[in-house]
């Protein structure tokens, strides 16, 4: 009886010694946390749309996409008011596009599908012409039906009330549009510098456009410039 017994657990610790053999031999790829990035703002703003042009689309071109979980949330400043109405900072139009982009969001989930919507939108937003956004239905192969459907339901305000509830709840509140948090925690007026705090908060293996976009920040920083902005900035990133 005592034999069989011993020579069971030595069976189980030559399984066990042949496992973590296996395991340390093994290749296997590490997955690693991506990087968080909210971005609460309002169609019809000149600073959203910019900071959606001109710095998030490049998320996109140079890879960093890859090691970022980016959410849009289209409301900014809006205000709710008797009966669940909405009031735009600049006017029923944002309402709308606000809404549009609310929808696209909820049809297509993969942001490579939603993304370059908005971002096709606000293109139009910069260049004073945001009545002419319906041109961005002919720029891409998606069910375009969803979104219309959305919107003429009233679902598209559901979500909207539902971005209010999450804009407002906000800790600390935010202050102004566009509102950028990485890692939940707000970058203020550093928003611009979001690849660099993309970059210095990834704990993988660094996208080869880290490379450039950090050598770029030493070499123009170097202790030059605005003080305060680079002691605030030194703050966001300790804390991320």
């Amino acid at each position: 009886m005592g034999s069989t017994k011993e020579s069971q657990h030595r069976n189980i610790k030559l399984i066990l010694l042949a496992f973590l053999a296996a395991a340390s031999y093994c290749n296997c790829v590490v997955e690693t946390e991506t990087v968080s990035v909210e971005l609460y703002y309002e169609s019809l703003c000149p600073y959203s749309a910019n900071f959606i042009v001109n710095y998030l689309d490049k998320l996109f071109t140079n890879g960093l996409i890859d090691i970022v979980d980016l959410r849009l949330i289209p409301y900014g400043n809006a205000r709710i008011g008797a009966n669940d109405t909405i009031s735009c900072q600049h006017g029923p139009y944002e309402c709308v596009l606000n809404t549009v982009e609310a929808c696209a969001i909820n049809a297509w989930p993969n942001l490579e599908q939603n993304f370059p919507f908005i971002n096709c939108i606000e293109k139009f937003v910069l260049a004073h012409e945001p009545t002419a956004w319906d041109a961005c239905y002919k720029n891409t192969s998606l069910n375009m039906k969803l979104v219309g459907d959305c919107y003429e339901s009233g679902y598209g305000k559901k979500l909207e009330l539902q971005y209010a509830a999450e804009t407002n709840s906000l800790q600390p509140p935010h202050q102004y549009v566009p509102w950028v948090l990485l890692n939940g925690q707000p970058l203020y007026e550093n928003y611009e510098d979001v690849e660099e705090y993309i970059c210095k908060a990834y704990k993988g293996t660094l996208p080869e456009a880290c490379g450039s976009i950090l050598k770029f920040k030493s070499v123009n920083e170097n202790g030059k410039g605005d003080g305060n902005r680079f002691t605030l900035k030194d703050t966001l990133v300790s804390s991320i």
